[in-house]
């Protein structure tokens, strides 16, 4: 590092001669611009970080040698022992007198000689059979499912109902009108018709109407379900036929 040093006239201070009010100022001014010179320099040339850097690390090292001193603590008192008191020993007694031994009088009974108890009887090793049957019971066959009903259908051809031969309307015969008209009739327990539905017409509304007009007049024999008249539809044809 460089040394700069700045000479002073050989003298006394004193001796300088009184400067008037401008040149004192001008000189404050001066200085004043010299030290921001310096400090601007130091600054560039690392003289003022190089001086932080050295003097920071040495208080940190000084920190760290210098630990505080462990407090010693006084060792505690030590217990006062209890006076341990003996226990007395109890006086030894003298040992109690020996039974003496006393002869039995009475006579003992002489055991019977030649006399051998019977053996108990061995059980037996065979063991109880069980009944074969009651293994080999078959499993109970399901209930027979009911038997379909007797069903017997209604009927018109018995000779005893004496039912009219169905009129063939004239109309028809004279235009040649025939064919086959089929109802359904519904016949009560009494064999008499309840209703009739056309089931197949013949083509012609006269026939079907003369045809319904005879099956609703017709007696019949009714319906039975197990032999117990029941009310049952029945189909009825009639054929109209020129002859």
């Amino acid at each position: 590092m460089n040394a700069h040093t700045l000479a002073l006239p050989a003298g006394p201070i004193a001796e300088l001669p009184a400067l008037s009010g401008t040149a004192r100022n001008l000189v404050i001014a001066a200085s004043v611009v010299v030290l921001h010179v310096l400090v601007l320099w130091a600054l560039q040339s690392g003289l003022l970080r190089r001086a932080v850097e050295v003097l920071v690390p040495a208080q940190v090292l000084a920190e760290l040698i210098e630990p505080p001193a462990p407090q010693v603590l006084p060792p505690p008192p030590a217990p006062n022992k209890a006076p341990v008191a003996k226990a007395k020993t109890a006086p030894s007694l003298p040992p109690p007198p020996m039974p003496l031994a006393v002869p039995d009088t009475q006579p003992v009974a002489a055991a019977p000689v030649g006399v051998t108890a019977p053996p108990p009887p061995a059980p037996s090793l065979t063991a109880p059979t069980a009944p074969v049957a009651a293994l080999a019971v078959a499993p109970a066959a399901p209930p027979a499912p009911p038997a379909p009903p007797r069903v017997e259908l209604p009927s018109s051809n018995a000779d005893y109902l004496q039912n009219p031969k169905p009129q063939y309307p004239g109309l028809s015969k004279r235009l040649g009108e025939q064919g086959q008209v089929i109802h359904s009739v519904l016949i009560g327990t009494d064999g008499l018709p309840v209703s009739a539905q056309l089931v197949k017409s013949s083509g012609f509304d006269r026939l079907d109407q003369a045809a319904y007009t005879a099956v609703m007049r017709w007696r019949y024999v009714p319906g039975k379900r197990n032999g117990v008249p029941t009310a049952m539809s029945f189909n009825v044809p009639i054929n109209w036929v020129l002859e």
